[in-house]
């Protein structure tokens, strides 16, 4: 491919409004280019890479065995309120009508539309296990995108569903998909690793897990044990226990309850201050709505709340901070003197604040607060569970050494749906007996054009791009120094037709520009090889570039071909 006509409208700066490195190389390098927020266009360049990893995603689904379709993006929305989400999902679910006034929806996921399908089609043991996927733009109203496609509108998406007769099965699909993903991601060249993840909107009954890659960029945090490999999403973690003291304990080493004035301290660094006790030593108490019915969350004042660990033990759909005024009615007292004793709702006490007898906690009233509050003396919780998030200093759940955190790009997630969806929607089927039963189900999504990013964000080069050979647009940037020079002319030639007759894919930068110009602008495109002909055209001497290891050298334009082709080659055998 010659590079005067190919679409590549490289820029010298990145627009202000790109605030991540990969969004800020993929826009420079003429990749993709905004339409609006979250909505992008994918230049020849950029779609010449998603094509790439669409390849390996379907060469390695279709090995898992998986049958690819596709399914509309366009979905009634009645399908949604059966599966019971059409509520649940929030705003980000864009929600329309036709002109008949009939209500729809544009796919974020598909599980209820697959879902009805395998209800419709299928209906007997001898049909399942059932494995589909599809690759498909999906769609969510983001309420702040940023960072390019990390988090957009519009976005490509695998998603792969399975239908299976018991939950041994899901396991063994389970591990397929598994392996898949490895394989997947290795071969796009990722850095990555799998941790165990909250279920989200998505939800499920079984174990969920995400395929996520390190990068500062990451809006997600990995908690992980470098000394025995337990690994999990933020949301997810679990630390060891502080360790364990009796309700008895905890009342014969503290004093009776006390109430004790605090004018002007609502926030936990102020009561420290005040009264002269570690934040470790206060009970922080937050209200919640748990589908509209009012709960308490009451943790260490030196732990924050865990949101999703919360409602996981709640079992809700939807939980929310409960404002000023519900607060108020609830406890008795404005936010900062909520406390848990005398609460009349259920109470979800953190494992690790049950361990301090005699701690401080609100009073329930303005300007006051308890000391020497006994949990299981002073108020019942209806629930001592793990409700907290994870923190610096925290020790493994499994071997007790200190946690490790690392930011994250979630890329693929796999979960163990069960039957949440397929009980609601009919997918039922015949067994061997003759009896009635329900498909227990599984559910694999990989975010296609999300890997372009964060690719492009674990990217070494510094001035640019180094994509990986099995996902390049182009392996080999061939870039006479003047195009205009016969005997650089005759060595191009003579390069791109060996390259050609070996199957190796090369650009030629046939542009009549200063060699500056086509340096900038090979260095930010990124393709991983690059022979230049210079000076010594006439000699039959080129230089030679892989950019993934780093370094230059002089050497015969047959040697370059022959280490393209075999490093190409190489690469292919590989994948």
């Amino acid at each position: 491919m010659k590079q005067t006509s190919l679409l590549i409208p490289t820029l010298r700066e990145a627009p202000a409004e790109a605030e991540a490195r990969s969004h800020q190389l993929l826009l420079r390098a003429g990749f993709i280019r905004q339409l609006a927020a979250g909505i992008y266009s994918y230049l020849p360049l950029g779609w010449r890479v998603l094509r790439r990893i669409q390849t390996i995603v379907r060469e390695e689904m279709d090995q898992a065995g998986f049958q690819e379709l596709h399914l509309p993006a366009m979905q009634p929305a009645e399908l949604w309120e059966r599966s019971g989400r059409y509520g649940a999902y929030g705003a980000e679910l864009i929600r329309l009508q036709d002109r008949h006034e009939r209500e729809f929806v544009l796919g974020p996921t598909h599980e209820e539309v697959i879902t009805a399908l395998a209800a419709s089609e299928v209906n007997s043991y001898r049909k399942l296990p059932l494995r589909l996927y599809q690759i498909q733009t999906k769609f969510r109203d983001e309420r702040r995108p940023r960072f390019g496609l990390l988090r957009g509108r519009e976005f490509l998406m695998k998603d792969a569903y399975s239908f299976d007769r018991s939950w041994e099965e899901l396991d063994r699909t389970y591990q397929a998909v598994r392996d898949a993903y490895r394989r997947i991601f290795t071969r796009c060249g990722l850095k990555f690793s799998m941790v165990e993840a909250e279920a989200g909107a998505i939800g499920g009954e079984g174990e969920t897990h995400e395929f996520m890659a390190p990068a500062e960029i990451g809006e997600d945090t990995i908690v992980s044990c470098l000394a025995c490999g337990y690994a999990a999403n933020l949301e997810k973690a679990a630390a060891a226990a502080a360790g364990e003291h009796s309700a008895d304990e905890a009342e014969r080493q503290a004093p009776a309850i006390e109430k004790v004035a605090t004018p002007n301290t609502r926030t936990i660094e102020e009561v420290s201050a005040f009264l002269g006790v570690p934040a470790s030593h206060i009970l922080k108490t937050m209200i919640y709505r748990a589908d509209d019915k009012p709960v308490a969350a009451v943790v260490r004042g030196d732990h924050e709340v865990n949101e999703n660990k919360l409602a996981a033990a709640i079992g809700c759909v939807t939980l929310e901070l409960a404002d000023p005024q519900e607060v108020l009615k609830v406890t008795g007292a404005p936010h900062g003197y909520a406390g848990p004793v005398g609460l009349d709702i259920p109470v979800y006490l953190d494992r690790d604040a049950v361990l301090y007898g005699g701690a401080v906690a609100g009073a329930g009233e303005e300007h006051a607060h308890l000391r020497n509050v006994v949990p299981s003396r002073d108020f019942q919780p209806a629930h001592i569970g793990d409700y907290r998030s994870v923190q610096e200093g925290d020790r493994c759940p499994n071997c007790g050494e200190t946690l490790h955190f690392a930011k994250g790009i979630e890329v693929g997630h796999v979960f163990k749906l069960g039957t949440k969806y397929s009980s609601v929607l009919n997918a039922g089927y015949t067994d061997e007996a003759g009896r009635e039963q329900t498909m227990i189900m599984g559910c694999y999504g990989i975010g296609v054009s999300r890997l372009l990013s964060a690719v492009a964000e674990q990217s070494p080069a510094e001035q640019g791009m180094c994509w990986p050979l099995g996902i390049a647009p182009y392996s080999v940037h061939l870039i006479p120094v003047s195009a205009q020079d016969p005997d650089q002319a005759a060595v191009v030639e003579q390069i791109a037709k060996e390259l050609a007759r070996q199957g190796v894919e090369c650009l030629v930068d046939d542009r009549e520009e200063r060699p500056g110009v086509k340096f900038k602008d090979a260095d930010l495109i990124g393709l991983p090889l690059r022979i230049v002909v210079g000076k010594r055209a006439g000699e039959g001497i080129v230089e030679w570039t892989d950019r993934r290891a780093g370094g230059r050298t002089e050497i015969a334009w047959q040697e370059a071909a022959r280490l393209a082709a075999e490093i190409c080659s190489a690469s292919w055998e590989t994948l």
